[in-house]
């Protein structure tokens, strides 16, 4: 499929170029796959953010299998303005994409809104429901339990009845400001990351949806039970990772997702915030590779 613009920072190209477009149901998703070593990690990110997000821990990674892409509605992918945005939708896409790469054994590396899209998927896998082979999961930093989060003026405005007002004014300096809080005092958020990360949610007019992708939220609340129960009652390897200076999804959300699975391996930092895929990748790595030592069949 032939390539759109994209946006002129070098690390967005570089980053655009890595990937390819490809088709879904009719809709145009940037999507990555890199062979090598198995399980694959299928990567789902978070919520304003994208794929672009995993580019340290691909780095950190080096010799892994990855899947990852932009959720529909997210970097580099459509944005349609009448779609129902599900984060079902999001998961038969990842199920798609894993099949295209040759349905190899994956793990699932969620962040954010991902971790709902992975544990519909272990969800899935508890029902018999999904072809996926998942081996394990790692979840951080996600508001799973959502009445323990603390969202963000931004995501509560979006929310509400005045949420495609507030979508449509959003511009670079509120973002700036209300991006850059939920990153750690030690790892802040940098002019660049900054400036990228705006230019991807702009893309193929982004801002005029972004009050459709927050309905992930509500999801979160109608489909407790299913996805509560799927963190709770999934029978592989489950590792939680988590910065603690995430003002979203804080350590009370942590606390919560331990009461459901006591002994899951649980990796803290004190000095990370909401992002620590961005902040400190080589962190993620090693999260990413305690996980892989348990999952089975390696």
């Amino acid at each position: 499929m032939s390539r759109r613009t994209v946006p002129a920072s070098e690390r967005i190209a570089a980053w655009a170029a890595a990937g390819e477009d490809v088709a879904f149901r009719g809709r145009r998703i940037h999507a990555f796959h890199r062979p090598g070593e198995r399980p694959a990690l299928l990567l789902l990110h978070g919520f304003p953010s994208s794929s672009f997000d995993w580019r340290g821990l691909l780095a950190a990674l080096p010799g892994q299998e990855v899947i990852a892409f932009d959720a529909l509605g997210f970097g580099l992918s459509d944005k349609p303005r009448d779609h129902v945005y599900t984060l079902g939708w999001q998961a038969d896409l990842a199920e798609a994409l894993v099949e295209r790469a040759g349905s190899p054994p994956v793990v699932l590396v969620a962040h954010d809104m991902g971790t709902s899209v992975a544990t519909e998927l272990l969800a899935r896998d508890l029902r018999g429901e999904t072809p996926l082979d998942v081996r394990g999961a790692l979840l951080f930093n996600g508001s799973v339990i959502l009445e323990r989060a603390s969202l963000t003026l931004g995501q509560r405005a979006l929310r509400s009845p005045a949420g495609p007002l507030v979508a449509g004014l959003t511009n670079e300096r509120a973002f700036r400001r209300q991006f850059g809080a939920l990153f750690s005092r030690e790892h802040p958020l940098s002019d660049a990351e900054a400036a990228d990360q705006f230019a991807l949610i702009r893309i193929h007019g982004g801002r005029r949806v972004m009050h459709r992708l927050v309905h992930y939220l509500d999801e979160r609340v109608r489909l407790a039970d299913r996805w509560h129960g799927a963190v709770r009652d999934w029978p592989g390897p489950l590792h939680l990772a988590w910065g603690l200076q995430d003002p979203v999804a804080t350590e009370a959300v942590l606390d919560g997702l331990r009461e459901l699975r006591p002994h899951a391996p649980v990796t803290t930092w004190d000095d990370v915030g909401h992002y620590p895929a961005v902040e400190a990748p080589e962190r993620v790595a090693a999260a990413v590779r305690a996980l892989l030592a348990d999952a089975p069949g390696r």
